[in-house]
């Protein structure tokens, strides 16, 4: 164990771990008038210690806080400290930052107290980290919510149209498994700074719903014209919409056969947005009726209020054309 060290130099071995700090550390009179001001002090708050010395601490207190000092400055002259205090302060330039305070009193020789000691700690990147998280968790919370949400309308339709226990089954495997691989464009977006600005473009969107039905490594649909964003929040809804005319190809129309043809073409007109999905090449419509009633039908009820969205179909003699009518904003903002 070392040996205690005379006063004099304790005294100023304490005064270079003060001066080295990287906490501000700032001494002040029960007039809240500052004494002494330290290096991390000047790197926190930006003021010098000439300019600071001398001034009153309210030089870094924003306006609005200004009520904080005197409640401190009671609490310092009845010997109280105050812990781990979170507020905000201003630096030299204006800019706000949030801090840590732990306050002291110091005390003469005698006891009396004569001022208080602060130690002021950076935690702007702890709050901001802090809140990020809650951001992330709240936005997390409101996405499970709405999956389930839409999981169970999805069985509650499902099951009026089944024929049979395997057809249910097999029906909520393919539309769950279309809801997995939209849901997972939208996960990049939990590391970004503002979760709820997860976006995708409309033609990764349609090709990751399609990608299933390439056949042999060859893909028998194409995707033209003006590519748009999609605001994260409307990706279940537009993937479901598409798994939905994906499904039905597959079952009846054009991807059903393999010279069969599927053309999307999306085209911008002014702040309206056209999309027209092309079947060619198919069988004969003979499962028209099919197509256009049951789960189907009432799926697009529902996205169409949700999206502002017009769906028109035509049968033609080798396929179908389905025309989506829709405002841009509401599935771009």
């Amino acid at each position: 164990m070392r040996a205690a060290q005379p006063g004099h130099n304790a005294a100023a071995f304490l005064a270079a771990i003060v001066e080295s700090s990287d906490d501000a550390i700032v001494s002040k009179s029960l007039g809240g008038v500052i004494t002494t001001w330290n290096k991390g002090a000047e790197r926190l708050f930006g003021y010098t210690a000439d300019e600071a010395v001398g001034r009153p601490i309210t030089i870094v207190i924003p306006t609005d806080r200004l009520d904080e000092e005197p409640a401190i400055l009671a609490r310092i002259q009845v010997g109280e400290r105050v812990d781990h205090f979170e507020t905000i302060r201003r630096r030299k330039d204006g800019t706000l930052i949030d801090i840590s305070l732990t306050i002291s009193p110091i005390r003469d020789r005698n006891g009396k107290i004569i001022g208080a000691s602060k130690i002021a700690r950076d935690i702007s990147e702890r709050k901001r980290a802090a809140e990020h998280q809650d951001l992330l968790m709240r936005e997390m919370h409101h996405r499970v919510k709405n999956l389930f949400a839409i999981t169970g309308s999805i069985i509650t339709l499902a099951s009026r149209t089944a024929k049979s226990t395997a057809e249910l089954a097999a029906g909520m495997k393919d539309r769950l498994m279309a809801l997995s691989r939209a849901h997972e464009m939208t996960l990049p977006s939990l590391g970004a700074e503002t979760v709820s600005a997860a976006r995708t473009t409309l033609f990764q969107l349609v090709a990751n719903i399609l990608a299933p039905y390439e056949r042999d490594g060859a893909i028998a649909w194409r995707l033209s014209g003006d590519d748009v964003e999609v605001n994260g929040n409307k990706i279940t809804n537009l993937a479901l919409l598409f798994h939905e005319f994906a499904t039905n190809a597959a079952k009846y129309g054009a991807l059903s056969v393999e010279e069969g043809k599927l053309d999307i073409t999306v085209l911008m007109k002014g702040e309206a947005l056209e999309i027209v999905w092309l079947e060619s090449h198919g069988p004969r419509p003979a499962a028209a009726d099919i197509r256009s009633a049951g789960f189907g039908s009432r799926l697009e009820q529902i996205i169409g209020q949700s999206l502002e969205l017009d769906i028109s179909r035509e049968w033609m003699a080798d396929g179908l054309s389905i025309r989506l009518s829709l405002p841009r904003r509401s599935i771009c903002e």
